[in-house]
């Protein structure tokens, strides 16, 4: 399990183009909505964040997801390892558990001020297009890694649900995000179990209501449990608005201001509070 290490980058990475050419390809083919923005800006601005926080993530890989897993291994630590469990059980058990670990953090950062600031960076992007998936200020990224590394030691989750996870996590989040027209038959089906686009799209309305809805990045489990998933939008899923007020201008998808965004004071607030029941 040592080779998993250095391999996983890597592996993301080809996975990673792979899919977004792919569903790049299917926006321009099957597009669930028209873009009124110019893609150069955006894409420029959304990939340049993805390529920092890259660099900023294997800048401390020795405090990784995956190095933390297998230090665990190695030193016998975690719950996990507690009691005797069947073979396959704490690896899907840990993909699950990583998932609610992200849907916790993701409504955290909505409710805290601070982390608010910082992950209002990926919220600011006025469309939505599978290149959104990776619009994260670097500093949130750090913050992601640390924590997962925290909850992996403490549950003592094996590496190959870390690995697994991971590019889970990352295919999901380019498919949640992508601007593509799935049947409804389709949509309504896979949402009985999943986050899909017309679900995520929501979240990224500029209505505080909805965006305290569907936070989840892969299962709708979390959603359905908290009370926070929300089926339809206020508006049309093809007109609605997406993004924030403050932050439309294409100057604004630069990335010099998109890392110096976190500092910036917004004149439209949102108004806090917790997560309730949706319509």
């Amino acid at each position: 399990m040592t080779d998993v290490l250095p391999s996983l980058p890597a592996t993301r990475l080809f996975l990673f183009i792979g899919l977004l050419l792919c569903l790049m390809t299917a926006e321009t083919l099957w597009p669930r909505r028209n873009t009124k923005q110019h893609r150069q800006p955006r894409w420029v601005g959304n990939l340049s964040l993805s390529a920092l926080g890259s660099l900023c993530g294997q800048a401390i890989s020795s405090l990784s997801p995956v190095a933390a897993a297998l230090w665990a291994e190695q030193a016998g630590n975690g719950l996990f390892r507690l009691v005797p469990l069947p073979d396959l059980l704490p690896f899907w058990v840990s993909v699950v558990l990583l998932d609610g670990m992200i849907w916790a953090q993701h409504l955290i950062f909505h409710h805290l001020p601070w982390l608010w600031r910082l992950h209002r960076v990926h919220h600011s992007d006025p469309e939505m297009d599978a290149t959104t998936a990776v619009r994260f200020h670097p500093v949130e990224i750090l913050l992601s890694l640390l924590l997962k590394s925290g909850a992996v030691i403490l549950l003592g989750i094996p590496a190959t649900a870390i690995v697994t996870f991971e590019i889970l996590l990352s295919s999901t989040a380019l498919m949640t995000h992508a601007n593509i027209r799935l049947p409804q038959r389709l949509d309504r089906f896979l949402r009985l179990l999943v986050i899909t686009p017309d679900l995520h799209r929501i979240h990224h309305s500029p209505e505080r209501q909805e965006t305290d809805s569907n936070f989840g990045f892969c299962l709708s489990l979390w959603d359905r449990l908290a009370g926070t998933l929300r089926h339809t939008p206020r508006q049309p899923q093809e007109t609605m608005a997406v993004g924030l007020p403050d932050f439309r201008s294409p100057h604004d998808q630069a990335p010099v201001r998109l890392l110096l965004q976190p500092l910036k004071t917004p004149r439209h607030p949102p108004t806090g509070h917790l997560p309730g029941k949706q319509d």
